[in-house]
């Protein structure tokens, strides 16, 4: 059995997860950080907020395929660097921008944000042995949800003490040293072999962007609806009981099952299929709106954090997978787009489902949400294109 430590001895490895971990920490909270400073220091609406966030993501959803086809051409250590210039450019001029301007400006920094999760998950493909890709992306989604834990609490309380501007500048900072980290650590897109197979010519979308990789992507897509939903469930639950300071504790509550539960997978000898694991996650988050108390919930969410890492790490080894090595960094993209895309549709879809019945009506719509993107993966995986046109055992990446 493959485990973390045989991992981390991996030349490179352990410092790439350092690094990417400082970056994708600072960048998982710059939305609460715009946020802050949209409604703290321009004094604007919530909405005015969440027009600027939705900016961002919009251009982080676009950008991420086009920064991907970069680094399959140029490497990775130029897109890291004119990413990393343009956030620094970014963060420096929140604070003094009218509201119009950083509207537009969120936009840009979007479509330019700095890969490093595409980076990371790229370089894990490329630096492992197959018996090591398991608990090596296991390590990578631990990382994401430990940057979702600490990013925005940090920006939160550093806002509180210092300023939403000052904390912009850190987002700022914290991007430039995890980025240029990575660009110097300037690690392998390609494992030994496939540095011919990725100098060719470029594969057309035909060969690649098949029924199983859609599959993939759909389950990335539904995954992350799933817990953006849940998120806005667990607060608007307990706002009905009037428990809303409550919320941050079941989150982190949440956020460290999912830890637990991706340390643990990656050490099993056995893998479950993509779709069933994110089924199972949709299913047990459904019921997960019955607990009226904090504690019950904190109770109730133990379940869907387990199986949340776990999940996403079958996500992106799949993704790796399936990818022909000419165009790794494209469909990494694809994938990063399809999880950012999931993140701005969740909360939306989840808040209307409150609106219209009653906040437990929201864990059913993430849970239901989840459950769709399965059947669905599940369905493009069994067509006869997809069982013709793969290899078998890259069909067995998202079935087996």
């Amino acid at each position: 059995m493959i485990g973390y430590r045989q991992v981390l001895a991996v030349p490179g490895m352990a410092p790439l997860l350092g690094v990417s971990l400082l970056a994708r920490t600072a960048i998982t909270a710059d939305v609460m950080a715009l946020t802050l400073f949209v409604v703290l220091d321009l004094e604007l609406s919530y909405a005015a907020a969440g027009g600027v966030a939705a900016a961002l993501t919009a251009g982080v959803a676009l950008g991420g395929p086009l920064l991907g086809r970069v680094v399959d051409s140029r490497g990775p250590r130029l897109v890291l660097l004119v990413t990393v210039t343009v956030q620094v450019v970014f963060w420096l001029g929140v604070p003094v921008l009218p509201y119009e301007f950083l509207l537009v400006a969120s936009l840009v920094a979007g479509l330019l944000m700095v890969p490093a999760q595409a980076v990371s998950r790229q370089a894990i493909a490329a630096m492992t042995t197959a018996e090591q890709r398991r608990p090596a992306f296991a390590l990578e989604s631990v990382q994401g949800e430990l940057s979702y834990i600490v990013g925005p609490t940090v920006v939160i309380l550093g806002a509180a003490t210092t300023s939403p501007a000052v904390m912009a500048w850190g987002v700022g900072a914290a991007i430039l040293a995890g980025g240029v980290g990575i660009a110097l650590l300037n690690p392998p897109m390609h494992a030994e072999g496939e540095a011919d197979a990725a100098a060719g010519a470029r594969p057309s979308r035909r060969q690649w962007l098949r029924a199983p990789m859609i599959a993939a992507l759909t389950m990335a897509f539904g995954a992350t609806t799933l817990l953006s939903g849940v998120d806005l469930a667990i607060v608007a639950t307990l706002r009905e009981v009037g428990q809303v300071p409550w919320a941050a504790v079941v989150v982190v509550v949440f956020g460290v099952s999912s830890v637990v539960g991706g340390l643990i997978y990656g050490t099993l000898t056995w893998r479950l299929p993509t779709w069933l694991l994110l089924g199972l996650l949709g299913l047990v988050t459904i019921p997960v709106g019955l607990a009226d108390d904090w504690r019950w919930m904190c109770v109730a969410v133990v379940a869907s954090g387990l199986l949340t890492a776990p999940t996403l790490s079958t996500v992106a080894d799949a993704v790796s997978r399936l990818a022909l090595p000419g165009v790794r960094g494209e469909a990494t993209g694809l994938q990063s787009s399809a999880q950012s895309a999931g993140f701005a549709l969740g909360s939306p879809l989840v808040g209307a489902a409150i609106d219209l019945s009653v906040p437990a009506g929201g864990f059913a719509t993430a849970g239901l949400a989840g459950l769709a993107a399965a059947l669905t993966g599940y369905l493009l995986s069994r067509r006869p294109s997809a069982r013709t046109a793969v290899p078998v055992d890259l069909r067995a990446v998202v079935r087996d």
